[in-house]
């Protein structure tokens, strides 16, 4: 086996979930990574019934060269199915480039710095020098990770351009393909949200994508991920929410004292004095960053994580904070099966903040009285097989908010536990009451019901582990289930109300 240079270090990850859990003494699905520059959530589009077809065939290996997604990937860019070159990431992609240009001997520059680490991994594991002899291949990120910098391209040639982050900055070097030896890399990690797939790809001149994809692995994509690819881009996200949700964190951040660099990504890059330090004290928050001696690089997730980023921030900086402090019964949750795929944010001691989006129009329209009305703050969002109906959605819908609730009751100490409400509405009334006792039990009377309104609530009592009772009459079911649903929020706001210090029950226990 052929030596690696002398000083060689391989890509390393930041501090895994499960260490960041123990370090802040918290569950693993409270932990935040701010590391990966990936979005918060994944698209609607990535969901069970996406990969039903590749699983149904996953015995078998991917035929006929992945024609659907080269066609769906050249119609995105622009450009022929044969220019596409395929590969499990981009980093497979960069490695691929490395050892088709160079070897022992050679030169691979890699002029920006700082700048990714895994060029120079590549470069070494083929035996290249870096920035060492006459160049045979040149390696620039742009936008540039880790500052977020758009820096001009180097004039050398032949030129690999990482393109990971080019749809926030709507800058790209694909002109440049067609007439010079350049080659553009880009990735289904960021915008699209499929890191855990692993898809990348490149655009070249047909001579040099022939040339790189007889290179290449066999089958380099697993057809899971291909189906993955082919959704997300049948469904292009926007990326104007996350570019928006950047500088509102650039601003907050500026307002705590620091100087993010501006970014051309969906990150930032902030110097500090130490960010080694900064990195290990936020680790204990809970968060992580990637950490570097002279600065943090944060991701930019959404507003309600971010706000817990700039918290931490000035807890550890000791500084007064420019976001209101959240709640302390906070829980995040991700419920997945067969049929749906559901992420829930939910803060007891909220301010009415609510966004349901599943797709289940009426049931979510419910399931956000419901919360208003309780006070919480909730972010659910997924996708479920509605091409079967509604019923596994606005069920698994009911499902994940009742286990937001229990877990973020945790073991009941405090809580007044009961709580009840009338509410009118135009020719409906509704009474509701509510025990957090432990017991799940639902008797509930809707007089009318649109359709999946009485078994939601079943679902909601079932695993919040919930008593609730529900009358309800009226002439319009649309009016009594939401009438019902907005009853029951503010049951519950009455009944997750702290009062005291111990359990609520003559037992000691619930």
């Amino acid at each position: 086996m052929r030596a690696l240079a002398p000083g060689f270090r391989p890509y390393e990850w930041a501090a895994t979930t499960p260490e960041v859990a123990r370090l802040a003494g918290i569950d693993e699905s409270q932990v935040l990574r701010f590391d990966q520059n990936t979005p918060a959530q994944p698209l609607a589009s990535t969901r069970p019934a996406t990969v039903a077809g590749a699983l149904a065939r996953v015995n078998g290996y991917p035929g006929g060269g992945y024609a659907p997604l080269r066609r769906a990937i050249a119609d995105y860019a622009a450009v022929e199915p044969e220019n596409v070159v395929l590969g499990a990431g981009a980093d497979d992609l960069i490695l691929l480039c490395a050892r088709a240009y160079a070897g022992p001997g050679d030169g691979i520059a890699i002029p920006a710095a700082p700048t990714y680490p895994l060029y120079r991994i590549a470069a070494e594991l083929a035996g290249a020098d870096v920035d060492g002899a006459a160049s045979v291949l040149t390696f620039a990120c742009r936008p540039n990770n880790p500052t977020g910098s758009l820096d001009p391209l180097p004039d050398a040639r032949p030129l690999v351009v990482d393109e990971a982050y080019f749809e926030y900055s709507g800058e790209t070097a694909l002109d440049l393909v067609w007439d010079e030896d350049v080659i553009v890399v880009r990735t289904f990690s960021k915008l699209f949200g499929l890191a855990g797939a692993r898809v990348g790809y490149a655009i070249a001149r047909r001579d040099i994508a022939d040339e790189l994809n007889a290179r290449q692995a066999p089958a380099p994509v697993s057809s899971l991920a291909a189906d993955l690819a082919i959704a997300a881009l049948a469904s292009r996200p926007d990326p104007r929410p996350e570019i928006e949700e950047r500088e509102r964190l650039a601003s907050a951040l500026r307002a705590l004292g620091l100087t993010p660099l501006e970014s051309h990504t969906n990150f930032l890059y902030v110097p500090v004095d130490d960010g080694l330090a900064l990195g290990d004290a936020l680790i204990r928050e809970g968060l992580v960053v990637r950490a570097y001696p002279e600065a943090i690089r944060a991701s930019v997730r959404d507003a309600a994580d971010d706000d817990l980023l700039v918290g931490a921030l000035a807890r550890v900086l000791d500084r007064p904070s420019p976001v209101a402090p959240s709640g302390r019964r906070v829980v995040r949750r991700i419920r997945a099966t067969a049929e749906t795929r559901f992420t829930t944010r939910l803060a007891l001691d909220g301010a009415s903040r609510v966004r349901v989006a599943t797709g289940a129009g009426l049931y979510d329209h419910l399931l956000e009285q419901l919360a208003f009305h309780a006070g919480f703050d909730l972010l659910l969002e997924g996708a479920g097989d509605l091409e079967t109906g509604d019923h596994h959605t606005a069920e698994d819908a009911a499902l994940a908010l009742g286990a937001a609730l229990d877990a973020a009751l945790g073991d009941r100490r405090g809580i007044a536990r009961y709580g009840d409400a009338v509410v009118p509405m135009d020719d409906a009334l509704a009474r509701a009451a509510v025990d957090l006792g432990g017991r799940a039990h639902s008797e509930l009377a809707l007089e009318h019901d649109p359709g999946l309104a009485a078994h939601m609530l079943a679902s909601l009592a079932q695993a919040a582990r919930a008593s609730i009772h529900v009358q309800a009459s009226g002439r319009d079911a649309h009016h009594v289930a939401e009438a019902a649903f907005k009853a029951v929020g503010r049951a519950l706001r009455a009944a997750v109300r702290l009062e005291s210090e111990g359990l609520p029950s003559t037992k000691g226990v619930l």
